[in-house]
């Protein structure tokens, strides 16, 4: 599967972009484990335009990462063209290795974001969202992607049409989360339509499918019941990054790894929080852990208590020295 000139090989598996959950060290952890291409947290193009720092931190990338977009949203055209433009340059702008492609975020269902018409707001105006899709294709260079769901709710499913539009305007591959904008997270992802998308004899752009990929079996399902170039994997990966592992084993070998021992978790958890650290320092690099670290260990019997003091500790050393704990206490 390519996304411009970016050849992400047979059957790829992305990360998803998820607000403060796919800063730079989980992405680059995530490539580590088999993930073909991740995805940065949202960053808003009202944001970058007024030179808030916090969005244009959000653009940093690392050469480890690669390839990775910076995902864009908004609902302004004169905004996401200039946020478009800035992601285009964001190794100067940001510093890092940039974006290798652009991708822009019709999707996200929060009501802080889809309520003010951004992110899976734009469902309800498709007009407005094609006009700027075209519009911030026109200003890149890099190539442009989308991410979306199926429509706003269950009577205005547009995700057939709309893709055509989308790729009529040159995007380069097209994201479908398999639920509409008022569903949120709830129920079934319905894949059956990212299908009719994928079988559409006129699309000719990659079609990623995203949603409910939880394990090897349901992601080989994807690929062999709907067709789908690539998968798109989010909530599914908290505190389980090896998942892209997983999946790419089977795929490639049709034998399902074993589940991983709590050493490995304990050394991956190791691994995530130096990067983290490195990144970002005492005592954010340990904050922004605390949600990784509370999910890296999930079913230990009678680990409640180890797990507050683990992600209550700000000292690094203490921290470190839990990690060791849980391995000579639970490691068999």
């Amino acid at each position: 599967m390519k996304i411009g000139n970016i050849d992400l090989g047979s059957r790829p598996l992305l990360l998803a972009p998820m607000e403060d959950v796919t800063d730079a060290s989980f992405r680059i952890l995530c490539r580590e484990q088999g993930a073909a291409a991740v995805y940065t947290e949202f960053v808003p193009s009202d944001g970058l335009i007024r030179d808030a720092d916090k969005a244009i931190a959000k653009m940093r990338t690392l050469e480890e990462e690669a390839p990775v977009a910076i995902q864009i949203y908004g609902h302004i055209p004169e905004s996401m063209v200039e946020a478009a433009k800035m992601a285009d340059n964001a190794a100067s702008i940001a510093g890092g290795h940039g974006a290798d492609f652009i991708d822009i975020n019709f999707g996200c269902p929060v009501s802080k974001i889809a309520g003010r018409g951004a992110g899976s707001g734009m469902l309800r105006e498709p007009d407005k969202l094609v006009a700027i899709t075209k519009a911030v294709v026109e200003a890149v260079k890099k190539p442009v992607t989308v991410k979306t769901r199926l429509g706003w709710d269950e009577n205005s499913k547009i995700i057939v049409e709309l893709a055509e539009r989308l790729q009529d305007v040159g995007v380069q591959a097209l994201t479908i989360h398999g639920r509409t904008r008022c569903q949120l997270y709830k129920g079934e992802a319905d894949w059956t339509l990212i299908g009719a998308v994928k079988q559409n004899p006129r699309m000719k752009i990659p079609i990623i499918g995203n949603g409910d990929i939880t394990n090897p079996l349901k992601a080989k399902e994807a690929f062999e019941r709907y067709g789908v170039d690539g998968i798109m994997i989010g909530r599914a990966t908290f505190g389980h990054p090896w998942i892209f592992r997983e999946i790419r084993h089977y795929l490639d070998s049709g034998e399902l790894l074993p589940d991983l021992g709590v050493r490995e978790r304990v050394e991956l958890a190791r691994r995530h929080l130096g990067l983290s650290l490195k990144l970002k320092g005492e005592p954010r690099g340990i904050y922004e852990m605390r949600r990784h670290l509370s999910c890296y260990f999930k079913g230990l019997p009678d680990f409640k208590e180890t797990r507050i003091h683990m992600v209550t500790s700000l000292d690094v050393q203490e921290i470190y020295g839990i990690l060791d704990e849980i391995e000579e206490r639970y490691a068999v």
